[in-house]
């Protein structure tokens, strides 16, 4: 049985001396009191006695099935202050992986910040350049890659343009000049004659290394190369036939054979 309260341990022993007390007293009663008085007093006694057994007997059921509920509480209790500890235990490491998290998206953050100004300078310097080849490039591939060279910015520091948008106009770019210079480009263009004068002229591009243009049914000729103000030309009217045959055998006019182009006298004019 558990372990009764103190003040219920006094109550049951103030009881029980009380009904000890009134067991005691009861040969107290003289010799002349009638039997039948004896015999109630007897009777008030016990009864005095079995209802303090009852009150002892409920008072002890009481408490027991309140012990047992307040130890049921208790234990509730118990479980719900360690779940709620748990709970503050897995917030308070949430909060440190949220704190965590947020330190490292910060630092990926600067990363990314610091990776997309490296290649914004990077753009800016590509588009820049490019600019400058644009310059450098003969018509045909000019008007070819138009389009891509117009939307080279002003001023590519100051560019808004979103980066992969950039990158991919200069890279397009690029592989256009990249592909013309692998090629052999044949052409009809309108170049201005020394005598002031202008004339329809055929031009023969060796990609973006050297050019020669022929016209005026053979008479004249000359040779063009890149500078850094744009293509020059040169007039070499005697180099006419050679480009004339050049120019048909490109065309399947004329059957395939060896040229001899002024590639040193046109080094030697040009200088």
């Amino acid at each position: 049985m558990p372990e009764l309260p103190r003040n219920l341990r006094l109550f049951r022993a103030a009881a029980s001396i009380a009904a000890v007390a009134t067991l005691a007293a009861i040969p107290a009663f003289a010799d002349d009191t009638p039997v039948s008085e004896r015999i109630g007093g007897m009777r008030d006694a016990f009864d005095r006695w079995v209802e303090t057994r009852r009150v002892i007997s409920e008072e002890t059921r009481d408490w027991t099935l309140g012990k047992d509920m307040l130890d049921s509480r208790l234990d509730i209790l118990r479980r719900e202050l360690a779940a709620v500890r748990e709970k503050i235990a897995e917030s308070e490491r949430s909060t440190t992986d949220a704190d965590r998290r947020t330190a490292e998206l910060a630092a990926q953050r600067d990363a990314l910040r610091a990776a997309s100004a490296e290649l914004a300078s990077t753009a800016a310097a590509l588009e820049t350049r490019t600019k400058a080849l644009v310059a450098r490039l003969p018509d045909p591939i000019r008007d070819r890659i138009k389009p891509l060279s117009q939307r080279l910015p002003a001023d590519p520091a100051a560019s808004e343009l979103p980066l992969s948008t950039r990158f991919q106009n200069v890279v397009g770019l690029v592989n256009e000049v990249n592909k013309f210079n692998r090629e052999i480009t044949v052409t009809s263009e309108i170049r201005a004659l020394p005598d002031g004068t202008s004339a329809e002229v055929t031009v023969v591009y060796l990609g973006l290394a050297q050019a020669y243009y022929t016209g005026g049914n053979g008479r004249i000729a000359g040779f063009g190369a890149a500078t850094a103000d744009g293509w020059t030309w040169t007039p070499a009217n005697e180099a006419a036939p050679q480009v004339a045959r050049l120019v048909a055998i490109l065309k399947n006019e004329s059957p395939a054979e060896f040229v001899l182009l002024p590639l040193g006298a046109a080094a030697a004019k040009s200088n």
